[in-house]
């Protein structure tokens, strides 16, 4: 018992270690823009660049069952590991944008063998209390998404390479700590092979179809807020001269703080019921984006913070409950395949609503360009209000 209390700690830990690969790039696009002759909408390509590995890295992780035919723990160090190489290509002198999208692109395709496969090997020690667990789990990897602004922040003294240098080394030992410490969960069932029908047929489930549209939802609007908060800290600094925000530190809180809204949300599943506290989380967030272009104009940076700090705790909050639901509504033998391939088509989603804020941001500089991030929501919780068996 004293073992298994330990396991989720080593996996949160793991799991924050090597996600902390994904915004690497984003934390020093600056230096990048600067270094590399790139252009400002570099931004969001290499973003895209990340989403688009990790989506046709998870169909291939999905249509081969690689997280349920084999060892996830060994599936996870790989992946860990190849990410770091693939990360830390970003240091080489005679990168172009095009050799920098291929090496975000190929990071990205790595993480799809940690996040899913990091949420399958929860999955398989914590059958009980599982929301929670996964609330821990989606926290690290917030916090993990946060972490290269924080670095940035702390490291304006050191080069910009030590971001990707240190994010590489997390990985690397975010991978070992898996392997290592935590071996295949009492409830993991192994399938026997490659299962091409349960693949398509994984939404033939209608509450596991319900789970999959709300969190399909939810990723409209997650990672597009992730990627342009500091882009909108920039717009409030420059409508109101009298504000100096330290943008890096800033995005790390307002990101980062989206790790304890995830734990939270998965206590108050246990309390209120998974999908209720889901519901509540995309009502919240919806909100946010429909009233965001109003805050700009304030003149209150205190009110401005706080306005973002709560987006960003409402923005993935339902996130855990979203896998859960999708876990505990999969066969125990697809499991993993179900959670990789949810995340699959959310992941896809997400370069969708980044380019079209992207190109809205090239047209028109108008704040309420963010209104569009609350398509997501408002059609999650059309999915979600419907009655499921």
């Amino acid at each position: 018992m004293n073992r298994l209390k330990a396991i989720l700690p080593i996996i949160v830990i793991a799991q924050f270690c090597c996600t902390s690969l994904w915004f690497a790039s984003n934390a020093v696009m600056s230096d990048l823009v600067i270094n590399f002759a790139l252009a400002e909408t570099a931004i969001g390509h290499l973003t895209s660049a990340v989403q688009f590995g990790f989506i046709l890295g998870t169909l291939v992780f999905a249509l081969l069952a690689i997280a349920d035919r084999f060892s996830p723990s060994k599936v996870f160090l790989i992946s860990a590991l190849l990410g770091a190489a693939f990360n830390a290509g970003i240091l080489w002198e005679a990168n172009t944008l095009a050799t920098m999208l291929s090496l975000r692109f190929l990071t990205g395709f790595f993480l799809a063998g940690i996040y899913p496969v990091g949420m399958k090997i929860a999955a398989d020690y914590f059958e009980k209390g599982l929301g929670k667990s996964l609330g821990f789990l989606v926290g690290a990897l917030v916090l993990g998404t946060a972490f290269p602004h924080l670095l940035k922040g702390i490291t304006n003294v050191f080069p910009w390479e030590s971001v990707i240098i240190t994010t590489s080394s997390l990985a690397v030992i975010g991978g070992l700590m898996m392997v290592i410490l935590v071996p295949d969960g009492p409830y993991r069932k192994q399938s026997q092979g490659v299962n091409v029908s349960a693949f398509f047929g994984i939404f033939k489930n209608q509450n596991l179809r319900a789970a999959a549209f709300g969190y399909f939802g939810h990723m409209w609007e997650l990672y597009a807020f992730w990627t342009f908060t500091p882009l909108m800290l920039k717009t409030y600094n420059d409508l109101h001269p009298e504000t100096n925000f330290n943008i890096p530190i800033l995005s790390f809180l307002i990101i980062g703080i989206g790790g304890l809204a995830c734990v939270l949300s998965g206590y108050l599943s246990e309390a209120f019921g998974t999908k209720k506290i889901a519901l509540i989380s995309l009502v919240l967030s919806c909100a946010c984006c429909l009233i965001s272009p109003f805050l700009f104009a304030i003149a209150s940076q205190k009110l401005f913070i706080a306005f973002m700090l709560f987006w960003g705790m409402t923005v993935v909050a339902d996130s855990p409950l979203f896998s859960t639901l999708v876990a505990q509504n999969a066969a125990a033998e697809i499991k993993g395949t179900a959670l990789t391939i949810v995340n699959s088509i959310g992941f896809a989603i997400t370069i969708i609503s980044i380019q079209l804020i992207s190109s809205l941001k090239t047209i028109t500089d108008s704040n309420s360009i963010y209104i569009c991030l609350a398509i997501g929501p408002v059609l999650g919780l059309l999915a979600l209000s419907k009655k499921t068996k």
